[in-house]
């Protein structure tokens, strides 16, 4: 079948990139001096019977990080980088991934060596089979399985082009098996680029000789970890590939088809003998060394490249030699244990298959980064540019193990640079960060249905739920957030339950609200926006404005919503009680932005200061919000007295806001232990009343220390339907308190344990 011309048809071509991709990446736990760890897999990262991320693979030690099924290269490193963030911030005390596929300083006695402790006792058993079979010093080797799919509507549309095959599943299968023979045959050509493991470390080979170092790749050669010679298979239909497996195992050659370790598995259903059904869906390459300059261990590029590299081989013809495959093996072995500063034997047959590789992209007219190639044909010429070439003179500059752990730590630290984000997800809400490594952490399966919108999907099983901006969810109904939105109807609803509100009024236009300012002008009063959320447009006078600035306040807040309120302002302290479930899990002191003056800068320049405070960010991408100074911080400083030139004494607490939310650049302090339960509990009665089942209720108390159930004790200023968590999980002081754990397990009780505390 003649594969490039139907690839060179106008209603192809479209569709040359589209795929689906997945990666498997093993790595090594290690302390961060690179010695193995002796800790067991982290209890935080859930059960691994069941986890669709993070697993281990045959040691206790041996990590094995999953992403899901992705349609985009961007998307497949998104999801990496949040898997690999959330594997570094689970592990024990000082650990961190190993970069190289070659294992660190293994144990002498290959039995301290230890096996991964499994919940199943057959995969236990496998591992102690693997261990016996091969040894347990070849299993520590880790890689990277790049799985791949081409994607369904370029195949169909080859499929409608071509005459030879009637049948989309069994053209889908050729296409799968030829491009597979080509890869087998030529895999040596990626060992030559992209193997990177040079050199081993103490106790790899003991009781046997190794290879002179260093080599390309000692895990792809006949000394890394394969099957033994005479576990051989057909190529050439499917039915063959099944039939030699399937011998293969009752030779006792294999003890079960998932034995089989080539360097390309075929992929259909959840086993091996489903293919024969639902025929070959996808490949998985399996010949990938851990890429030690890659954060995640492969790069963006390497994963373009081995895209167009599939569709090459897709096209290329193929030998005619029966033993074409068997003859690809040899080479790659040949590679795998050059010196990687040197030729390769294969120099100027890797030369022809480059510029075939080319011609080819040039022809199909695919757009490709210049630079990589150009840096794939470096590496070709100058094998000092290949990742082992590259890797090995590194390593000579102090000891391989040295560069490795400080390569290690880079990586570590990386994760660790910004805890409360997630790294892939950094755009989404602080709080939607936070939920989405708490899920992939705990063994939840996680969908981002709408990014800008913080729509997401999490699911275990067959169990599916929704979740809007982290904590709006299908447990409350439709209309309990609607009424949280209006304040005036959460105030009469309150009220009618005997709930202490501040008296006020609704108007819905700018003259309604200044006639209304005499009704005022004898106490302390509040303008706000009737339905917006974050504390955007609200002024607070604790005393009388003049009539001048109570118009500003007020076409303040109508540049916010349709309608506003003007209410009484309560005294006191106002706190945020996060309810969820009829329970509080956490209460906030919200301090207002505010500076402290040092008698030498502006109250501008003090703000810039502050500001530089890594926690702070912008559009809830950080837990503190950083200070402004516009419209109102300028009637809150008039009101005091100052300009934003002013210079206030030292140790003068200067505020820019009456109102204290976080969102407006506000301090969080968790004073969760120090308020009475019977404040809590009417928190709870408060959101009961309301039909909400999770809340962010605000309170106005002016001495915690007097009873709930005193006059005047109290006031409920507002009732959130989207309460922020990101200040209560990282408070500006005191404890953190994870609420988004609380959030999924309100929501999957089966997989999520309760909270002991």
């Amino acid at each position: 079948m003649d594969y490039r011309a139907l690839l060179l048809e106008g209603s192809v071509q479209p569709f040359l990139l589209k795929a689906r991709y997945g990666i498997e990446r093993e790595s090594q736990r290690v302390t961060e001096e690179g010695q193995l760890v002796t800790t067991n897999h982290p209890k935080s990262l859930g059960n691994r019977k069941y986890h669709p991320y993070i697993q281990t693979d045959f040691a206790e030690t041996q990590v094995e990080l999953i992403t899901p099924v992705c349609q985009s290269i961007p998307e497949l490193f998104r999801y990496l980088a949040a898997i690999h963030d959330v594997c570094y911030r689970s592990l024990d005390g000082q650990e961190m991934l190993w970069p190289l596929s070659m294992p660190p300083h293994l144990p002498l006695k290959e039995e301290e060596i230890r096996l991964a402790k499994l919940d199943r006792f057959e995969d236990v058993l496998y591992r102690r089979y693997l261990a016996k079979t091969y040894g347990r010093r070849k299993q520590m080797m880790s890689g990277i399985h790049f799985n791949f799919e081409f994607g369904d509507d370029l195949l169909r549309r080859l499929f409608a082009q071509q005459t030879e095959e009637t049948d989309y599943q069994q053209f889908k299968t050729k296409v799968y098996l030829k491009v597979t023979r080509n890869y087998l045959s030529h895999r040596w050509f990626i060992t030559y680029l992209f193997g990177a493991s040079p050199l081993s470390e103490p106790n790899f080979f003991v009781g046997a000789a190794g290879p002179k170092e260093p080599v390309r790749s000692l895990r792809n050669s006949s000394f890394g970890y394969k099957n033994h010679d005479d576990v051989q298979v057909r190529y050439d239909t499917l039915p063959h590939y099944l039939e030699d497996l399937q011998q293969m195992v009752e030779d006792g050659k294999l003890s079960e088809e998932k034995e089989f370790y080539s360097a390309v598995r075929l992929r259909g259903g959840k086993k091996v003998s489903d293919l024969g059904q639902v025929g070959i869906q996808y490949i998985e390459l399996r010949n990938l060394d851990l890429n030690p300059f890659a954060t995640y261990g492969i790069s963006e590029d390497q994963v373009s490249f081995l895209h167009l590299y599939l569709l090459f081989m897709l096209v290329k013809e193929e030998s005619t030699d029966e033993k074409a495959i068997k003859k690809g093996s040899l080479k790659n072995n040949v590679v795998s244990l050059e010196n990687p500063l040197q030729e390769s034997v294969y120099q100027e047959e890797a030369r022809q298959l480059f510029a075939e590789l080319k011609t080819f992209l040039q022809t199909t007219r695919v757009e490709v980064a210049k630079e990589f190639l150009e840096q794939i044909e470096r590496a070709i010429e100058e094998p000092s540019q290949t990742l082992a070439g590259r890797w090995y003179q590194k390593a000579k500059e102090q000891t391989q193990a040295k560069q490795a752990v400080a390569i290690g730590k880079t990586y570590e630290q990386k994760a660790w640079e910004k805890p409360y984000q997630l790294a892939g997800f950094r755009s989404m809400e602080l709080s939607t960060q936070i939920l989405l490594f708490d899920a992939i952490q705990k063994g939840l399966a996680v969908n981002v249905l709408d990014e800008e919108d913080q729509f997401v999907q999490l699911s275990a099983d067959q169990h599916i739920e929704y979740v809007k901006n982290a904590n709006m969810t299908s447990k409350d109904t439709y209309i309990a957030p609607l009424l949280m939105a209006n304040k005036t109807v959460t105030k009469k609803v309150l009220a009618q339950a005997g709930f202490v509100v501040p008296a006020g009024g609704e108007y819905v236009t700018e003259e309604q609200a200044f006639a209304a300012y005499h009704e005022f002008s004898d106490h302390g009063f509040v303008v706000k926006p009737k339905t917006t959320n974050y504390g955007v447009g609200i002024s607070i006078f604790k005393e009388t404005p003049d009539f001048a600035d109570f118009q500003a306040a007020v076409r303040l807040a109508f540049a916010e919503d349709d309608a506003i309120l003007i209410e009484e302002f309560l005294p006191g302290t106002e706190y945020r009680f996060f309810v969820i479930d009829d329970q509080v899990k956490a209460i906030m002191l919200r301090v207002p932005a505010n500076v402290i003056g040092d008698g030498q800068h502006s109250i501008r320049e003090l703000v810039a200061k502050k500001n530089t405070d890594p926690l702070r960010g912008t559009n809830h991408r950080a837990p503190l919000e950083y200070i402004q100074l516009g419209e109102i911080e300028e009637l809150m400083l008039k009101a005091q007295g100052y300009l934003p030139t002013s210079i206030p004494a030292e140790g003068v607490t200067v505020y820019l806001r009456e109102n204290s939310n976080v969102s407006t650049g506000g301090d969080s302090i968790d004073v969760t232990e120090d308020l009475h339960d019977d404040y809590k509990q009417v928190a709870v009665a408060a959101v009961k009343a309301i039909g909400a089942v999770i809340s962010g209720i605000d309170f106005i108390i002016p001495d915690k220390s007097q009873p709930a159930s005193n006059p005047g004790a109290y006031g409920i200023i507002e009732a959130n339907f989207n309460p922020a968590m990101h200040m209560h999980v990282f408070p500006y002081s005191g404890t953190g308190r994870r609420l988004t754990m609380d959030v999924l397990r309100l929501l999957f009780p089966e997989r999520i344990e309760p909270d002991r505390n």
